[in-house]
């Protein structure tokens, strides 16, 4: 299909071409979707430009009238799925020089968006809240989830072979695809795949739940999920615990919060979340490390004054 493309050939066209010979079935469906839209906002905004025009010129034009409506990571995504494609056309002798050399990034100043988590005693009126009765339902989600920290999607996925009750762990190894027709798929990233301890009590409480069901099935799921059923749920549980209301994410980031004001590690709740890097916590849970330091120079300075 490409060795059929010519210099005079529309950049937009190439690029719809370079994704589906070089991505359509290597990349996960959410990451496609990315690359779908990439190419939807280059026949947008440069629907005219051929190969043989793309100089750097014309390439930081491109990415500055990108970055009026969005912010600097977005606009730097959209970069970097630009810059695959460009260098191939290079290799094809499709575009002389790389237009993408010395790119500036721009992008609209994120707002700042606090994220939304309960304190402990908030949580502690949520979770005596709800109905845990003996067979599956939606309140053992929302347990499981705030005693764990994982992603909507990794929790809908949990069959019963993943709990190790013995050795009090859970196994992270896979997500349910919710947003299409179901199924297993990948996890996130490599380091999503985890090993999570779990308190003595909710293994009592799930060696019991899932004793008698498949060992392969995924027991939170009967009919098709929406995220919006499960976080309406929620919300009608924190309002009963008269408590604010968040959602699904939220019991994450709860999850998180409770365990970096207890002094866990930064490297350790990475884990625990399955994040990537360390620099993607600290980024997400900067407000509170700020918090836990203004503590600690409290400290310090009481530490010192003793010693006079």
């Amino acid at each position: 299909m490409l060795k059929e493309t010519k210099h005079t050939d529309l950049f937009c066209e190439y690029y719809e071409k370079w994704i589906t010979v070089y991505k359509k079935g290597a990349v996960r469906k959410v990451t496609m979707n990315k690359y779908l839209m990439t190419h939807q906002w280059l026949v947008k905004l440069i629907p005219d430009l051929r190969l043989s025009e793309c100089t750097r010129i014309m390439y930081q034009q491109l990415l500055n009238d990108y970055a009026e409506c969005h912010e600097r990571q977005t606009t730097m995504d959209f970069h970097h799925q630009l810059k695959g494609a460009i260098l191939d056309a290079m290799d094809e002798g499709l575009i002389e020089r790389d237009p993408t050399r010395k790119a500036i990034i721009k992008g609209k100043t994120p707002a700042f968006k606090k994220i939304k988590y309960l304190n402990q005693f908030e949580l502690h009126n949520l979770l005596a809240s709800l109905t845990l009765q003996s067979e599956v339902n939606w309140d053992y989600f929302i347990l499981l989830v705030a005693k764990t920290g994982m992603r909507f999607s990794e929790a809908l996925a949990l069959t019963p072979n993943d709990f190790d009750f013995a050795h009090q762990t859970l196994s992270v190894n896979k997500t349910w695809n919710y947003k299409d027709a179901g199924g297993f798929q990948p996890t996130k990233n490599k380091s999503s795949s985890r090993k999570i301890q779990i308190d003595w009590q909710t293994v009592t409480q799930f060696s019991a739940l899932v004793k008698n069901l498949p060992p392969d099935e995924p027991f939170f799921i009967k009919t098709k999920v929406y995220n919006s059923t499960v976080n309406d749920i929620l919300s009608r549980r924190c309002e009963e615990a008269k408590i604010p209301i968040i959602s699904i994410h939220g019991l994450r980031h709860t999850h998180a919060s409770l365990l970096l004001f207890a002094g866990v590690s930064i490297a350790s709740v990475a884990r625990r979340l399955g994040h990537a890097s360390m620099t993607t916590t600290q980024k997400t849970y900067l407000h509170i490390i700020q918090e836990l330091e203004n503590k600690d120079v409290d400290l310090v300075m009481r530490s010192l004054s003793g010693l006079c």
